[in-house]
């Protein structure tokens, strides 16, 4: 379960082996053994490696289901939400211009649908800023 879940969760957080191992002091080798489950972590380890994927080390050893890593994740500013509904209009505005753009087996979609999809942008759009902040924000800047 561990080299499960340690796997995946470092995926979600986008971080390279590289980038793991750098954050709790070992090697990209070490972190490899793990998720391959040729060795095991130290406790310290386990503690670490929750710390830097924001999950707990029950979550890691599977005595637990939520990973709790979506609440993690950076909150969004007013200018943050700004932009997103402006570059989500804009995205809607080029879908509704284009010939074929909002069609399901040639025709056209309808009101719901319609809402559906911009409610699901919406949301596409809002956690990838989310996890571009939370990836290309220097650590001297993160509030904890």
């Amino acid at each position: 379960m561990l080299k499960q879940r340690l796997k995946e969760t470092r995926k979600i957080r986008q971080l390279t082996q590289q980038e793991l191992a750098n954050k709790v002091n070992t090697t990209k080798g070490t972190i490899s053994n793990y998720e391959n489950g040729h060795s095991t972590p130290s406790n310290e380890m386990l503690k670490d490696l929750a710390n830097v994927l924001g999950v707990t080390t029950d979550y890691l050893l599977g005595r637990e289901d939520e990973s709790r890593v979506s609440n993690t994740l950076p909150g969004l500013t007013k200018k943050d939400s700004r932009d997103i509904a402006r570059d989500l209009e804009k995205t809607l505005k080029d879908l509704e211009n284009s010939d074929e753009a909002l069609m399901f087996d040639g025709e056209p979609i309808d009101d719901h649908t319609k809402e559906m999809i911009r409610i699901s942008l919406e949301n596409s759009m809002r956690m990838a800023k989310q996890l571009a902040k939370q990836k290309f924000t220097p650590n001297k800047y993160k509030k904890d």
